[in-house]
This record gives structure tokens, sequence and C-alpha cells, in this order.
């Protein structure tokens, strides 16, 4: 036949050539709804496929360790889950209340051993008087450590006292005798009789007469 009425077939072989194991592997792995992503765990329920989503804490003596579930066998595992299982009443009981008072949680004691070093620098302490106060000498510590007489407060002296006693020339904390002394003393001196009628000292003699008078007032005499 002549090459002009040959056939020719005007489409390519579309003949789709098989898939290796390779990628049948990897097709059938991006086809799993359960394949695990990067940085997933797998469930710990036996045969389960799927990521894991929660976790449960595997006993009541080991709540720090775990179970790794998806989140319908952690559902299923938390109705399971008793707490108390295995106890008796009373530490049943007993547990509640630490729950209850503590929140579970251990206490210790807020204070040192007789042994410790706490303890024996405050045993020294104690022994010296230092580092508390004892103003009504309960511990009975005699000596230095004794209770001081408490000292009566003198009265307190306003701006006329103060001006009162400068004008006797008596220091803020003299008493009521050097008071009367003073004043007595003071007449005496300014007074005319005593000055052979001389009137210099009349002035200062009034000024003397009204500070003894403001100070009997406010009780100091």
């Amino acid at each position: 036949m002549p090459g002009a009425f040959q056939y020719k077939p005007k489409f390519k072989d579309i003949r789709v050539r098989p898939p290796t194991k390779e990628e049948a592997a990897k097709k059938a792995a991006e086809e799993d709804v359960h394949a695990l992503k990067p940085g997933e765990r797998p469930c710990d329920h036996p045969g389960c496929r799927a990521a894991a989503s929660a976790r449960a804490p595997k006993s009541r003596d080991m709540l720090n360790e775990h179970y790794w579930f998806c989140q319908p066998h952690a559902a299923e595992y938390n109705r399971n889950w008793d707490f108390f299982a295995g106890m008796s009443e009373g530490e049943i009981r007993q547990r509640q209340q630490d729950e209850m008072f503590t929140g579970g949680r251990p206490t210790w004691e807020m204070k040192a051993g007789r042994f410790s070093r706490e303890a024996a620098s405050f045993t020294a302490k104690f022994g010296k008087g230092e580092g508390y106060r004892d103003p009504f000498n309960l511990f009975g510590h005699g000596g230095t450590h004794a209770r001081r007489p408490v000292e009566p407060e003198g009265p307190r002296l306003g701006k006329i006292e103060r001006n009162a006693l400068a004008e006797l020339d008596l220091e803020a904390g003299a008493e009521g005798p050097a008071i009367r002394a003073r004043y007595t003393e003071l007449v005496r001196r300014l007074h005319p009789d005593a000055n052979g009628g001389d009137r210099a000292g009349e002035q200062r003699l009034q000024k003397v007469i009204r500070a003894y008078q403001a100070l009997r007032k406010a009780g100091m005499v």
C-alpha cells in the first residue's frame, strides 16, 4: 500500500503505567483519614489509629502520669474512672476532708526543727534578750533585761506654760516646789516695799505674777 494511504492515528497512547509500591503506599497514607500528621501521637487505646488529643491520669496514685486518648476513648475512660476504687469508707471520708481543707495537696509545718540553724540562732538571741520585746517581763528575765519602771510622763507644755516658766527663769521640767520657791524669791526682790519704795521693778513684778497664775491654772503648781 502506498505510504500516502497508510493509517496514522491522531491520538497518543493513553495507557496508564501501574504505580510502584512506594507510590501506592504514599497514596494510601494520603487517603487514610486516621494517618498521623507530623507532631501528633497515636491514641493509647488498643487498636485505635486516631491521633490523641486528650490525656487522662493512669491511676489515683500516679496523677502526674497520663494516658493519651482520642476524644471518643477519652470520654469512655472518664465514664469508667472511679477515683475511690479500692478505698474503704473511712479512707474515702478522710480523702474528702483533705480535698476540702487543703485541696488534696501535701502540707508541711512552717517551723524549724530543734536542731536547725534557725532554732540555734533564736535560742541564743532569746537568752540575750535580743530579737523580741518583753515590756511586761513575761519571760522573767532579771538584771539588765528586767522590766524598766514606767516613768510618769510630765505635763505637756503649751506655748503659754513655756513662756511663763521662761518669765520665772525656770527650765521646762521644773516642778511645783521649784516654781513656788522661785515665785516667792522674785516677789520679795521686785516688790516696792523690799526696795524702799522704788517702783522700777513693778512692771517685771506684774509679769511674774501673771506667769505664776498661768502655771497654777495649768495645774503645775
